[in-house]
């Protein structure tokens, strides 16, 4: 018991038969009012709870939606036909069907460009073993596009060529889909000729498929990476299209 209000220091007379705990001039209780006393600050508690990330998020923001003072517009309107480019080619990927018209993805220019890098990716990964370098395919289909959208955003501070490079992402995404399905047919050309029920132990995706035993799986992580694609495709637009829309209020005039 306080014979002396920590708060407004009156000073307890013998005749007050109020709850020790309380204080007969201001009401407060003392076990409560000490306890606030000597508890961490609220504010000094929410800072060591939610450590400030308004910098990190900052300069997240600065690159990922960073516009140029002032936009040259010729720059500008090649950005709008690139866009309208990707939007079109973009909603064509993403509404094939990959499991009855591949062909339509393997068959298409992305598909050459993705190629390259997928068959790099073998020589690339060779130093690591028999199954990474199969994988290496496709793991360099895909590098590629993201070594170029990181490029883009961080080196360059061009996002909106990182935003082509993360529609590139998507689309090889879906091109990896058709052969992945094919895994337990093998029915699709590889390179050099032949399919690979012709050429035995030269599909990617039977050799890694059978190794960890998940063959009757091909369809479920086909649909995966086509699923995959189509999602990344779609954020880089609507990233792409949010760019044009904070440039278009600073084109330059001429």
């Amino acid at each position: 018991m306080y014979k002396t209000c920590p708060k407004c220091k009156y000073i307890r007379q013998p005749t007050d038969n109020i709850d020790p705990d309380i204080c007969p001039d201001c009401g407060i209780h003392f076990s409560k009012w000490m306890k606030q006393q000597f508890s961490p600050k609220k504010e000094e508690s929410k800072k060591y709870r939610n450590p400030d990330t308004s910098k990190t998020k900052k300069i997240i923001g600065s690159y990922l939606f960073y516009t140029e003072e002032k936009v040259n517009p010729f720059v500008f309107f090649g950005r709008i036909l690139v866009f309208i480019g990707l939007l079109i080619w973009g909603l064509h990927f993403i509404n094939v069907d990959f499991t009855k018209h591949a062909h339509l993805i393997m068959n298409s220019y992305m598909h050459i460009i993705n190629l390259v890098f997928h068959e790099a990716g073998h020589v690339i990964f060779r130093p690591f073993g028999w199954f990474i370098t199969i994988l290496g395919g496709t793991l360099g289909q895909l590098l590629m596009p993201t070594i170029v959208m990181l490029t883009f955003l961080i080196k360059n501070r061009n996002n909106f060529g990182a935003s082509v490079g993360l529609w590139w992402l998507g689309q090889s995404f879906i091109d990896c889909a058709p052969y992945i399905d094919d895994a337990a047919k093998m029915q699709l050309q590889l390179v050099g000729g032949g399919t690979g029920w012709e050429r035995m132990g030269s599909h990617d995706w039977n050799n890694m498929l059978i190794e960890i035993g998940e063959l009757d799986s091909h369809r479920e992580i086909a649909t995966t990476f086509d699923t995959i694609g189509t999602l990344i495709i779609l954020l880089a637009l609507f990233w792409s299209a949010y760019l044009l829309f904070k440039q278009f209020k600073k084109i330059d005039s001429i």
